[in-house]
């Protein structure tokens, strides 16, 4: 129950800060604009469904329900952009991100507000079906204090010799052979009871940059469970780091194409991380059904590279060849975004 009250708060965060960042600039409110109003926030007097001055809304509400309306508008934004941008975003990505970039706005969910709600919602999602990070990987590896598998087998098998070395006459020569044996099952629990050695063997890496052996590297040494859980919280507060991380690569394959802005790349990457997110949560939500796991790794081989590719081809005018390059380019420069983002959220971690 407390990862289905964590998603559920974490749903609500990301639908109110998609909110926060979204404009409201083509909403319809209640108010009858054929009528005359005085705007109790300014005291100008217009027709309309909003203020010409201040942009508040004509209709004033007093009531519990309209209160129950605007919380479940302003988290899940189920208002006409979002039917409008959802089938483009999965189906035409490259015509949503250009249309939006030519100045089609009101019609359509920002970017930010797209990218905020959908990743909260995501990690909302692997709250609820218990997707997450381990955080207790020496417990995992070597077993709590008493509760060390590998020790609890020893230590059961210790015992039966032990019983039957009670019932043998003194001069038994089993009871000599099962004195060797305990004495090896005793070294056996020792090792199993010290694990850090062990540890220290696989995880000492020494990358010749004293700062960062010295802040990351020790510190995922001495507690790894401690990293991964911070690297789990740290996820979606900075996920917004993609987009600034991103868009250089994007740049540089259109660097000599002077019509395309950082502003379109920052366009379409943040509606590419709203999809990818989107596919996380429709995969996380198959994997928790019989089978489903092998459903969900064949939509996102197949998924994420086809949309990639069509939202590269729409949003450019790109050639199937010039697109196709760029692609393959991109799917490498991806891998190079997530390796510094995890290094960042390390270093966050870290402090």
């Amino acid at each position: 129950m407390s990862g289905l009250g964590e998603g559920i708060g974490a749903a609500i965060e990301g639908g109110l800060l998609a909110r926060a960042v979204e404009p409201r600039a083509g909403e319809v409110g209640s108010h009858s604009p054929a009528s005359s109003v005085t705007c109790a926030n300014c005291g100008t007097s217009y027709h309309g469904h909003f203020c010409p001055e201040c942009g508040q809304k004509a209709h004033i509400h007093r009531s519990l329900a309209a209160i129950g309306h605007d919380i479940m508008h302003g988290v899940l934004h189920l208002d006409g952009k979002l039917w409008e941008t959802l089938p483009l975003l999965t189906f035409k990505p490259g015509e949503l991100t250009r249309r939006y970039i030519a100045g089609e706005r009101a019609k359509f969910v920002s970017p930010m507000a797209m990218f905020l709600f959908t990743v909260f919602a995501m990690f909302a999602v692997f709250q609820m079906v218990g997707i997450g990070a381990p955080t207790d990987l020496a417990n995992d590896l070597f077993g709590s204090d008493g509760d060390n598998p590998v020790q609890t087998e020893v230590r059961r098998q210790m015992e039966a010799l032990e019983k039957e070395r009670a019932t043998l006459p003194a001069k038994s020569p089993r009871r000599t052979q099962i004195d060797s044996e305990l004495k090896g099952l005793n070294l056996v629990f020792a090792k199993a009871g010290s694990p850090s050695d062990e540890t220290d063997k696989v995880v000492s890496v020494n990358t010749g940059i004293s700062w960062f052996d010295k802040v990351l590297l020790e510190k995922w040494k001495k507690n790894p469970g401690l990293m991964l859980y911070k690297l789990q919280a740290n996820g979606y507060k900075f996920s917004w780091l993609l987009i600034p991380l991103s868009v250089p690569f994007l740049w540089l394959m259109f660097a000599w194409r002077r019509q395309f802005k950082a502003y379109d790349h920052a366009v379409f990457v943040t509606y590419s991380l709203s999809f990818m997110s989107l596919l996380f949560i429709v995969m996380s939500i198959l994997s928790t059904i019989p089978n489903g796991g092998g459903w969900a790794f064949l939509l996102f081989a197949i998924g994420a590279p086809l949309h990639l590719y069509k939202q590269l081809r729409q949003a450019y005018g790109l050639s199937r060849f010039s697109a196709f390059w760029r692609f393959c380019v991109l799917l490498f420069c991806m891998q190079i975004v997530v390796l510094m983002f995890v290094i960042i959220l390390g270093l966050l971690g870290a402090f």
